[in-house]
């Protein structure tokens, strides 16, 4: 295990248990932990996930932005940007891009080696698994940052698909970070889902 691993791990499990409280802090402790995994995933020859770190440096700060300055009727009781959910044709319409997305993603992710030699001297391990989860990971980050509560369902797919990447890949104590994520996931769900009810329950008149 390096110190990339170990530290990258501890960064992003408490940014991740940050985000399933709704907490904005989650947004600048993300974006230390991403940094440290763009530099292991170089190492470990998993360029879709490499790549994907340049864009959460980014969206984390977005997000942080994001979440402190709500538009009008957005805010909730801490001035901060309420959760609300994303349904219906939009919904499908997400999913069925970050599908497409992964097919052409895939088909580059398995032919970097031989277009650039000199960057990638070995073939992208899971291609398509990769792409795929690297994907949604963005779907999953912009439904985050505009506070969707069905984000977390979203990162359970993709927590579970990465628990097994990283296992058989070898670094193992991500892997397991990636099995408590899973959890994480379920408890941002039912956290997310609880506050969302009680925006419900402000609005209803007090009976006299």
């Amino acid at each position: 295990m390096s110190y990339l691993e170990f530290f990258g791990v501890v960064s992003g499990g408490l940014a991740t248990w940050l985000a399933a409280r709704a907490n904005i802090w989650s947004w600048p402790v993300g974006a230390a932990s991403v940094t440290l995994f763009f530099f292991l995933f170089y190492q470990i020859q998993l360029y879709p996930d490499m790549f994907l770190q340049v864009f959460f440096v980014i969206t984390n700060l977005y997000g942080w932005w994001r979440w402190t300055h709500p538009k009008t009727g957005e805010a909730d009781k801490q001035n901060e940007l309420r959760i609300t959910r994303l349904t219906g044709r939009p919904l499908i319409l997400t999913l069925a891009s970050g599908l497409v997305a992964t097919l052409g993603l895939g088909a580059l992710a398995q032919n970097l080696h031989r277009l650039f030699p000199v960057l990638f001297s070995q073939p992208s391990a899971f291609p398509y698994l990769d792409s795929f989860t690297t994907v949604m990971s963005i779907v999953g980050t912009f439904m985050m940052i505009q506070k969707k509560l069905e984000c977390w369902w979203v990162w359970l797919v993709i927590d579970l698909i990465s628990t097994y990447i990283y296992f058989i890949k070898g670094v193992k104590l991500v892997g397991i970070e990636y099995a408590v994520f899973c959890l994480i996931a379920f408890q941002g769900a039912w956290h997310w889902t609880r506050e969302y009810r009680s925006y419900q329950t402000d609005r209803q008149p007090a009976h006299l």
